[in-house]
């Protein structure tokens, strides 16, 4: 039976994790890049925009939210970490594809940077079970493109990101 908790509540509950890791480096980054500077076969590994302290931000905000969660569902902590993880991995190898194909940083690559983070986080936590159902999969698929189309146009808005993408 479809209800509103499996195919929306619970759906939302279990992304959150990947959503607040991928989010909260746009507020709270900034600094030293992650790679250093550093080249790999002649191109900049991540680029500016990954940086030392926008990483450490998304991996505290992932954990702080299975947490906060893990008071409500004792199973979601572990989860919440391999979300984290996969979502915080996404996004570096979606950074790392877009240096091996000469795109700049901050350039967009259609579903990479709308998704990367996304198939990632889920492709992590997979093991650990409790997906939510096909109903409520594709509804945080849904949601994922639109937000993340809003909160960049935003950001943008905001200043807190020079592209709106």
């Amino acid at each position: 039976m479809l209800d509103i908790y499996s195919v929306i509540v619970y759906p939302l509950v279990y992304i959150f994790p990947a959503y607040a890791a991928n989010g909260i480096p746009v507020l709270l980054g900034g600094g030293a890049p992650l790679d250093f500077g550093k080249r790999f076969r002649g191109k900049r590994i991540f680029g500016d925009n990954k940086t030392i302290r926008g990483t450490s931000a998304a991996i505290a905000a992932g954990i702080i939210a299975g947490l906060a969660e893990y008071q409500f569902l004792n199973y979601m902590l572990a989860i919440a970490v391999l979300l984290t993880l996969g979502a915080v991995f996404g996004d570096l190898l979606g950074s790392f594809i877009k240096r091996r194909m000469n795109m700049k940083s901050g350039a967009n690559l259609w579903m990479l940077d709308q998704y990367g983070f996304f198939i990632f986080a889920l492709l992590f936590a997979l093991p650990l079970g409790n997906l939510p159902n096909i109903y409520g999969l594709i509804f945080i698929i849904m949601l994922t493109g639109i937000l993340h189309l809003a909160t960049n146009i935003a950001a943008h808005r905001l200043k807190l990101k020079s592209v709106p993408w």
